[in-house]
């Protein structure tokens, strides 16, 4: 089944509208000019190919053969722009690669810069001291909400660990590991011992 064309649609006007309104983007758009990319991303089982010119065509289905093809999970893309980096997720197997190794490297810059400055379109809309007071309210409200999640999170430690019982702490850890250890010793010696008793009969 294609890539959804709505989906296709989104993401080629998305990172067109990106690349224009940065010039440092559009020259790296200029060295990918005539070449094709295709991307399988392993999340959705889906493979979409992005055809390079003066702009950016993102196709759900493409027949012809492409310069460069890239089977992978999206989180790993960012990683593409090392070539050490390329060789190590072959050699892993979260990476499949057919094609130019630098046109991947190329590919993988221009992908993971491809960054929206949300402060700066709201500010075409609303102006710049509304955008950055906007823009500075949504970061506190996100790192307000990180934190209480953190705190969440410890109580929830505490409470399986201390009220409940579910869970040991980390000192009955610690001391359960003391013991393995000592335990291990403790073999160990008594095999030894053994050992030279039966060589001695």
């Amino acid at each position: 089944m294609p890539f959804e064309p709505l989906v296709t649609a989104a993401i080629e006007t998305s990172l067109n509208i990106l690349i224009n309104d940065d010039p440092e983007l559009g020259r790296r758009l200029s060295r990918l000019k005539g070449k094709v990319i295709q991307l399988h991303i392993k999340e959705i089982d889906r493979a979409i190919t992005f055809v390079f010119s003066q702009q950016i065509d993102v196709l759900g289905q493409y027949e012809g053969e492409p310069d460069c093809y890239l089977s992978l999970n999206l989180s790993i893309l960012p990683e593409l722009r090392e070539q050490s980096n390329i060789t190590k997720l072959i050699k892993e197997d979260r990476l499949v690669l057919e094609g130019d190794i630098q046109l991947a490297q190329k590919f993988a810059q221009l992908m993971t810069d491809c960054k929206p400055d949300l402060e700066e379109w709201l500010s075409r809309v609303t102006g710049d001291v509304v955008a950055r007071t906007l823009v500075q309210g949504v970061k506190n409200v996100g790192e307000f909400v990180q934190g209480q999640a953190r705190k969440h999170q410890d109580h929830l430690g505490q409470v399986i660990t201390e009220e409940w019982k579910l869970a040991p702490g980390p000192l009955e850890v610690a001391y359960f590991c003391d013991q393995v250890a000592d335990a291990d010793q403790y073999a160990k010696q008594l095999e030894t011992r053994l050992n030279a008793l039966v060589e001695k009969a």
